[in-house]
Order: structure tokens, then C-alpha cells, then sequence
């Protein structure tokens, strides 16, 4: 399954509010936007996939109860970067400092604010090279950790600025979230026993 990027001089020049409105007369597709202006619309993951994105969330979610340290977005939450892109990682997560820095309007909208951590999950319907771009978009706005988890290859791209990307191979091991997650351990192996 392809994802359809739309790309058009009226779409290009959509304000932050119209992108919104956009979203809200669409909102039962999946909807980005990057920070050309190029709208994608992407389909549904896989029921595999959803699986295991729901265990990436859950683990992440259990964490952040446990802690109390800042508030995750599940694969429906998207992010106003400061380039004007809008994007929604599959998981994410902000400090509670940053997150009670903003303004309760925008709270309530795709918030202009750059996760401190976001999770990519490649699904068998996403193509590798797209979501190696939108991680640098990430990476470029700020996030201070990324992961694009390939469950097909048992692979990790570990993105933890400045240093440079890392790759993790196989999944008997845990993938530790210090220092931006203090105490974070995901444990890859669970996602073996979704597939």
C-alpha cells in the first residue's frame, strides 16, 4: 500500500488553522505535513503492525506512570514543528516542564513543540528511505532521542544528537531511554511475541 502525497499551490500555502480544519473534514484518514507543504495521507498499518505498536506505547505509557516525569502521544498525536511541518510519530513523548510551558490554546491543537523523544515503527506498508527522512525532520526540530524500530530485519536505528545514528541488531536485548528517559528500558524482545 502506497501513501498519496499531495502536493498543490493551494494545499502548499494552508495556514496552521486551515491545515487544522483540513484534518478535522478528513478526519478518518492519517495526515501529515511537511514543511514544504506537502500533505500525505497515509493508510492504515497492518493489524501485525498495530499490534506491535500498541506494545511500544504500552511500555513507554507504563513508564511514564511509574515515573510521572512527562506525558506520551500515542500514533494519533501530532506535533506543529517549528518549520511548519506537522507530523505524528507512532510514539512520543514530552518533559512535563516543556509541555506545561505552553500556552493552553495550543495544547488543545497540534501543539508547537518538538517531542524529546519519538518511536517510529516501520510497518511492512512504509518504505524504509521515507521514514529515514521524516527521523531527520525530527532530528532537525529538535528531538533529543529517536528510535525507527524495523521489526522485519530485528533492527534499531538509535538517533541520539550530536552523536551520531547507531544501529541495534536483534531483538534479545533492551533498548535503554537514559538519559532522556530515565530508568526507559524497552524490552525489543516483546516484540517478537506479536507477530
Amino acid at each position: 500500500m502506497d501513501v498519496i502525497k499531495l502536493k498543490t499551490p493551494v494545499l502548499d500555502r494552508l495556514t496552521e488553522a486551515e491545515f487544522a480544519q483540513f484534518c478535522l473534514d478528513h478526519r478518518d484518514l492519517r495526515i501529515e505535513r511537511n514543511s514544504s507543504g506537502q500533505i500525505t495521507i497515509m493508510p492504515p498499518v497492518f493489524t501485525e503492525s498495530g499490534f506491535a505498536n500498541n506494545e511500544l506505547s504500552y511500555q513507554l505509557t507504563h513508564w511514564n506512570h511509574r515515573t510521572r516525569l512527562g506525558r506520551v502521544g500515542d500514533s494519533s498525536t501530532g506535533y506543529t514543528l517549528p518549520g511548519g511541518a506537522m507530523l505524528s510519530p507512532d510514539a512520543s513523548w514530552v518533559a512535563e516542564k516543556r509541555w506545561q510551558a505552553l500556552a493552553p490554546d495550543d495544547r488543545r491543537r497540534f501543539a508547537r513543540i518538538c517531542p524529546d523523544f519519538v518511536l517510529e515503527l516501520a510497518s511492512s506498508s512504509d518504505r524504509l528511505p521515507d521514514l529515514l527522512t521524516k527521523m531527520h525532520d525530527w532530528l532537525g526540530a529538535g528531538v533529543r532521542l529517536a528510535w525507527l524500530i524495523v521489526p522485519s530485519t530485528e533492527t534499531v536505528y538509535v538517533f541520539e544528537p550530536p552523536h551520531p545514528p547507531r544501529l541495534v541488531q536483534g531483538f534479545e536485548q533492551s533498548l535503554s531511554g537514559d538519559p532522556v528517559l530515565p530508568g526507559f528500558l524497552l524490552e525489543l524482545k516483546e516484540l517478537r511475541s506479536v507477530e
